[in-house]
């Protein structure tokens, strides 16, 4: 295979000139730089934030799962601070309206007409804090955005800003009072990202962060700076777009997707859109890591956290103890490999 040759791409400002032109390696350097960046506040957390920028390369969304007080937040607000993108939080409670998040018609009594009051979803990174605590009908007011890309209110579509990215948290151990995300609004998510414990010693980092005066409210005292902004994702999209999938690698993400609809631990298998989905984060793990084709090990990379929300498991199997990730990594485990 050859080596990854350079590209350019230009992005056009808010003003409508365009940026001058950024080169594929300077932008891969940029998002690599995001990584220590956001180290700055949240520690031992790599895999998370790789999950996030892949979701950036690939135009997708991540739901970010964990138990309280492992920096979900923190995480996400870590990005938003490192990237020269607009961001909105939302806090997700029962007494959420869907107006709440997507925006309404308000009377304007001078005019006597109504003008749209834009809601918190028009930004290009959109916080839904907690998004299990909400009821079912403001959850599905997100679906529109995260796949359309665009808000319909009264009839008239309404675009969203690019790059829009929704990152999700919920809370995977306390059920009491939440509502549980349905299949159709889980598989918008292009990533399911968990977000374990720290070890014992990334945890005596933190305390001694917090001991000389860290305070997670203020990103900006603790030295977090953007490093890479709209031009660096619009190259390196365009550059992940050019990474070359041989017939043999897609063959073998299809069989990946359809050995796991052949699970007996399963009632749900991957949908073609999950084999879509696997396809696209591998092409920008390959990229991320320097190469201009994908090989096995960056689909193997990329199976758990895009496939493990797509796969719904039998009762049976639940209390068997078979999990999401002990399926796929089975599966993977058996579907051959190509050379």
């Amino acid at each position: 295979m050859s080596a990854p040759t350079p590209e350019t791409t230009e992005f056009t400002g808010a003003a409508g000139a365009p940026a001058a032109p950024v080169d594929s390696g300077s932008a891969r350097a940029s998002l690599e730089a995001l990584r220590s960046e956001i180290a700055k506040a949240v520690v031992g957390q790599d895999p998370a934030v790789t999950g996030l920028v892949v979701a950036l390369l690939c135009r997708g969304h991540v739901l970010l799962e964990g138990v309280p007080g492992v920096a979900k937040t923190l995480l996400v607000r870590a990005l938003a601070a490192s990237l020269e993108l607009d961001t909105k939080r939302v806090q997700f409670t029962p007494d959420l309206m869907p107006s709440d998040v997507t925006g309404s018609l308000v009377y304007d009594a001078r005019t006597a007409e109504f003008s749209f009051q834009p809601g918190p979803v028009f930004t290009h990174l959109l916080l839904a804090d907690e998004i299990n605590r909400t009821p079912p009908k403001t959850q599905s007011s997100l679906l529109e955005a995260m796949e359309e890309r665009q808000v319909t209110i009264d009839g008239t579509p309404r675009p969203l800003p690019d790059p829009f990215l929704v990152a999700a948290t919920q809370n995977p151990v306390e059920y009491e009072g939440t509502y549980p995300l349905p299949e159709a609004q889980l598989d918008r998510f292009l990533l399911k990202l968990t977000v374990p414990l720290p070890s014992r010693e990334d945890e005596i980092n933190v305390l001694t962060r917090h001991a000389d005066g860290f305070n997670p409210r203020d990103l900006r005292a603790a030295g977090i700076q953007p490093v890479a902004g709209p031009a660096d994702l619009e190259a390196a999209r365009a550059a992940v777009a050019k990474t070359s999938v041989s017939p043999e690698i897609a063959a073998y993400v299809v069989d990946i997707c359809r050995a796991t609809r052949d699970s007996p631990s399963l009632t749900l298998g991957a949908s073609p859109r999950g084999a879509t989905a696997l396809l696209s984060t591998a092409r920008a793990w390959a990229w991320l890591t320097g190469r201009d084709y994908v090989i096995p090990d960056d689909v193997k990379a990329l199976a758990l956290p895009t496939l493990r929300h797509r796969i719904q498991l039998r009762p049976e199997a639940e209390m068997e103890g078979v999990t999401a990730d002990s399926v796929i990594t089975s599966v993977l485990a058996h579907v051959p490999v190509p050379r």
